[in-house]
């Protein structure tokens, strides 16, 4: 099995295939949208789910505002926004019921994403985003060794070895083992073929749909948010659409 297309970029330049969008895009003003208290018992920032489009969703399913991020976890901007943004949408926006948040992995860095992504679905759906934010968290200490696993690995060419020479290199396997997926599931989930099909076609739809070009980049009911790119310039498109 070949790696796909959309996953055959060798991760040469890594770090420079993210972006840090500016902050000139524009919205228009909308009329302020109304909270929905979350279930009995719950907090919306505890309603996760996944999506029909490979992604998973935080908060109201139904919420008014709907926020999309195509991001990678080996992205350092996509690892800015996190660290900056998670805090304040959970807390301003998501807990209110306005704003639903999906994470749509998306691999700028072609075969480099693929292990991440793998071991970061390999759970269930409540301990996704906390998954999600810690292997953005330790972003650094996990990719200290990319440029000196990336030949070995890639030169395996199949893509299920490929992500677990990844995984085991620069540590994924370990991270998430510590944080309590046993070895043979994680290792399960490396050889999933299946799971490796379904990032590359739906990287391509990403592509078709909303000329996904860097990470992260955010959809807000179903409207790319041109040069919107980290929590300082979001923040006010949400505002600017009622949240």
């Amino acid at each position: 099995m070949k790696l796909p297309a959309s996953l055959a970029l060798l991760p040469l330049a890594l770090l420079a295939a993210c972006n840090g969008a500016g902050s000139d895009n524009s919205t228009a003003a909308s009329a302020p949208v109304a909270a929905k208290p979350a279930p009995a018992g719950k907090a919306w920032t505890d309603v996760v789910s996944a999506t029909p489009e490979g992604g998973f969703r935080m908060g109201n399913p139904d919420a008014p505002l709907k926020l999309i991020e195509y991001g990678s976890r080996a992205c350092p901007f996509c690892a800015k926004f996190s660290a900056e943004g998670t805090v304040p949408l959970k807390a301003g926006y998501i807990a209110s019921g306005k704003v639903s948040y999906e994470f749509r992995d998306y691999p700028i860095h072609g075969a480099l994403d693929v292990a991440p992504y793998l071991l970061g679905h390999c759970l269930s759906a409540d301990a996704f985003f906390p998954m999600l934010e810690q292997m953005m968290a330790n972003q650094p200490t996990l990719l200290a060794k990319v440029q000196e696993v990336s030949q070995s690995a890639v030169a395996l060419g199949e893509p299920t070895k490929v992500a677990t020479a990844f995984a085991e290199g620069l540590g994924y396997l370990d991270f998430v083992k510590q944080r309590g997926v046993p070895e043979d599931q994680a290792r399960a989930c490396l050889n999933d073929k299946a799971k490796i099909a379904v990032l590359a076609a739906n990287a391509d739809k990403a592509n078709q749909q909303f000329n996904v070009s860097g990470t992260p980049t955010f959809i807000l009911n179903g409207k790319k948010l041109d040069s919107v790119g980290e929590w300082a310039t979001l923040e006010p498109a949400l505002k600017a659409a009622g949240a």
